[in-house]
């Protein structure tokens, strides 16, 4: 009897206050979770200079040479690229090999910019050919310009962050909710497309944001959110509920402010500019851009990597649930593995 009345006693009543340990741990997790959102979203936006922008020059040899001259000062600014002439520099900025062309003309420089490749570069190098001309004001020249109502792209740069949270709420449901398998890959795919066709209405017909193919848009938009729910599914799949918060840390945390769609990723420190583009966020806007104003050109990278992250995602829910599966063989019935309860689903 004395035993049992023991034992009783170490067990913790219900509704007990949480051990200090754990308590201790929820304190200094605060603070760590505070200090990497600011390193991530406050260091590189304190840290944005021109690194190896793709700018063009066209003109006479001699004109050119001397323009690269005077540019190649400004050490590891620019990345540059020649061109016979303008015809071929415009071309050149509607593909998205550079962000703009410095032109020499017989009567005085003239620049060729694009703000719908990103309205922050495209004032950088104005004010670079403002240096290079001290003469006189050079002419600039919009070639792909931004939608008439975000002409800063503001809204561009305010699509990322909800298209990730929904990505990251529809895994977290799928998990929440117990959906494995071919059934969660199914909700996935479902969700995603909807939320790419609700926000296409609301970003191209309602708001102007975007002006290219309705259909790649609603297609990038799509494939975006499932990138992001088919990772967050597919991590949570394979390590429980936790898998939520990684997916969730890696994408808002890192990928967001890594993305470089507020300014460009040439103007993010090294390697931020270079991860940004290999996450989801990264590679959307940068897709988006292309789809939007650019009638697809340079699109092939940043849509490999969304349709990678899906597949993996994706292929990580299957291979969960296979898992699960597996192991629940040995369980009493009714219950996994772990001994949690099986969903009804």
């Amino acid at each position: 009897m004395s035993a049992t009345r023991t034992e009783g006693a170490t067990a913790a009543p219900p509704g007990a206050a949480p051990p200090a340990r754990r308590l201790l741990g929820v304190v200094l997790l605060i603070p760590l979770i505070v200090t990497l959102a600011l390193w991530a979203f406050a260091w590189p936006a304190a840290r944005t200079a021109p690194r190896e922008v793709p700018l063009g020059v066209a003109g006479p040899a001699g004109a050119v040479a001397s323009l690269e001259k005077r540019l190649g000062s400004q050490e590891g600014a620019f990345e540059i690229h020649r061109y016979t002439d303008e015809a071929a520099a415009r071309t050149a900025i509607e593909d998205r090999e550079v962000y703009g062309a410095m032109v020499a003309t017989p009567e005085g420089g003239k620049l060729l910019t694009a703000t719908a490749a990103g309205p922050v570069v495209a004032q950088l190098l104005t004010e670079a050919a403002r240096a290079q001309a001290p003469d006189g004001e050079p002419v600039v020249e919009d070639v792909v310009a931004a939608s008439e109502e975000d002409p800063r792209q503001s809204g561009l740069n305010a699509i990322v962050l909800p298209l990730a949270m929904a990505g990251v709420a529809s895994g977290a449901v799928v998990t929440l909710l117990g959906i494995r398998g071919v059934r969660a890959v199914a909700v996935l795919l479902g969700a995603s497309a909807l939320v790419g066709l609700v926000a296409t209405g609301l970003t191209d017909n309602w708001l102007g944001i975007l002006r290219g193919d309705w259909w790649a848009e609603a297609g990038v938009l799509g494939l975006a959110t499932l990138a992001v729910g088919g990772a967050v599914a597919g991590i949570a799949s394979l390590l429980g509920r936790a898998g939520i918060g990684v997916g969730a840390l890696l994408v808002i945390f890192l990928g967001n402010p890594f993305s470089g769609v507020a300014t460009s990723p040439e103007l993010l420190p090294e390697p931020v500019g270079r991860i940004g583009q290999l996450l989801p966020p990264g590679a959307e806007g940068s897709l988006l851009r292309s789809v939007g104003f650019f009638d697809g050109a340079a699109a092939s990278g940043p849509l490999l990597t969304l349709g990678v992250w899906a597949l993996l995602g994706l292929s990580a829910v299957l291979v969960g649930a296979g898992l699960r599966r597996g192991g629940s063989g040995s369980a009493p019935p009714g219950s996994s593995a772990t001994g949690e309860p099986h969903p009804a689903v």
